[in-house]
This record gives structure tokens, sequence and C-alpha cells, in this order.
């Protein structure tokens, strides 16, 4: 199986939301990662054949999907960002209802959502209505729909919202081992979640690839570029506000900086290893530390 993306741009009024992507997909697991803002959501809606491309081509399996989207709807499982429910069902009821319309024998349908809702962990509230879930148990209710029909190509948008840590990690564990004979696209803020799971990431920026690369050659591009320092909390605020910081921690009476630069930042700066998230914020100059890492400002300013 294989989902070809060819020089595809999507433009919406005088915005390029994607311009001139094009990738090969296979099976295994892609992690697609980038700033608000980047295209993610856009180049997924158009995998997923729900918007078509301003300029380009997508196929599967040789099938352009501008020509046939239903060869590809018939094994897409997609878990959009935004999951709405019908809340006077309950949760089996509602799964039932999306595999009949995924055209599912009665029997297979019922086994299928009985086998799901196991999964998920959702045995012992399957029977209530959706309207009184939480947060999270809708996310697992949408994480199962887009199993129903056994995909072969599966896209999850930003999967772990809502999720307590036990249920983030079940969700990560379910991931990785779905990988052997389909592709999965997965969209996260969450840069651990594709270093633990991912054997390709696709990173945009501004709507094109910056990255395409397996996670541990993204990680050595950035040796000899991550520093650890400890010091002053006046010191930090300075070197924060003229280097990118991928991690802060601080103490009583001192600030320890993780910070990224080509050569070493201060003298008490001692090397460090990278990690995924040091290189994805090299690759993305610094934007998703400013999405995700509070401001860290001396006391008494």
């Amino acid at each position: 199986m294989e989902l070809n993306v060819e020089r595809v741009s999507k433009v919406f009024g005088k915005r390029w939301a994607v311009h001139d992507v094009s990738l090969r997909l296979e099976p295994g697991m892609i992690g697609l990662v980038g700033p608000n803002g980047a295209g993610k959501t856009t180049l997924m809606r158009m995998m997923a054949a729900l918007i078509p491309p301003t300029e380009g081509r997508l196929s599967w399996n040789g099938v352009d999907l501008q020509q046939s989207a239903m060869a590809l709807r018939r094994t897409l499982g997609y878990l959009p960002q935004e999951f709405g429910v019908y809340p006077e069902l309950s949760g089996r009821r509602f799964l039932r209802y999306l595999a009949a319309m995924k055209g599912l024998p009665r029997d297979l349908a019922n086994h299928r959502v009985d086998e799901l809702i196991e999964l998920v962990n959702l045995e012992h509230d399957a029977d209530r209505r959706l309207g009184a879930y939480s947060g999270g148990m809708k996310q697992r209710i949408g994480i199962a729909q887009s199993l129903l029909n056994d995909p072969e190509l599966l896209i999850v948008d930003e999967p772990s919202a809502g999720l307590d840590p036990s249920e983030h990690i079940r969700f990560r564990t379910l991931l990785s081992s779905l990988t052997a004979d389909r592709i999965v696209i997965l969209s996260t803020h969450i840069i651990s979640d594709v270093e633990a799971v991912a054997s390709r990431i696709v990173i945009l920026g501004e709507g094109r690839v910056v990255v395409d690369s397996d996670p541990e050659s993204l990680i050595s591009s950035a040796a000899g570029q991550v520093w650890t320092l400890t010091t002053d909390a006046v010191t930090a605020a300075r070197l924060q506000s003229t280097l990118q910081v991928s991690g802060l921690i601080s103490q009583r009476h001192a600030v320890t900086l993780r910070l990224i630069s080509s050569s070493r930042p201060h003298d008490g700066a001692f090397p460090a290893e990278p990690t995924l998230e040091d290189a994805y914020l090299l690759a993305t100059g610094g934007s998703w530390a400013r999405e995700h890492e509070p401001a860290f400002m001396p006391s008494g300013q």
C-alpha cells in the first residue's frame, strides 16, 4: 500500500496553507509535526480526501484521489482534532451507528464495537450517554471509531488531547502496535510521543516540508549544539532573550537552562546529549519552544 503526495499545495483566499509538498508514504508510523499554522491539519484533510488540493496530485495505491476518493475512504480511519458526537446516544450505540455507515455487516460490526470498547478501556461506560462523557472519554470514543473498519490508512490529529497520563500511555502503546501492516499518520504537539512510536518524522513549517527524516538522524543533526547551564536569575533571563531555550528549571537560588547554540553560549555551559525536542527546536527556529515553554523572568520583574 502507498499514499503519494506529489507537489501538493492548498490556498485559502490569498494564503498558502500548504505549498509544494511531496511525500511517499508506506506502512509504518509517520510523525507529522510543526508549529501552529504550519499546515498539518490542511495536509491531513487532503490526505483523507476531505478537501481537494489547489495544485498537485494525491494518489492511493496509484488511484488519483480527485477521481475516486471512495477508493481511499473504504479503507481510511480518521480522527480529526475536533471530533463531534451525538450526545443522546450511548458510546456503544454511537459506534454501532458509525459501523453501519461504514458498511460493516451487523454481526461483524457488533463484534468489532465490543472489541474496540475494550481496547480503549470503556467497558464500564459504553452504555452511558455520550453527553455525560468527559473530554478524555469522548476522545477514546473517537479513537475507537477511527479503527472500526480496520483501516489500512489511519490519520490521527492530536489524539492525546484530553487523555489522562495512563490513557495517554495506553494509546501510545496501541498506536505503536498498529504499524506493521498499515500507514499511520500521527500529528501531535507532544514531541516525546513521536520519538516513542514514529519511524519517520516530517516537520512542516509555513506549509512546506522542513525535515523528512528518521528520529535517530534528526537527533544526531543536533549534536554539539545543545548545552546545559546553571546560573543566576538575571543571567538566565538575558540568555533566554537571545538564545533558543529547550528547557528551564527554576530552583530557589539558581536557574538551570537547556540552551541551543552552535557555539558555547556561556563560560559555565556544558555540552548535553541532544533530544528530539532539541532537534525539533533547531529545525523550526524555536517555534515549538515559544508555544510550549513559559517565559522565565527574574523575581521582582
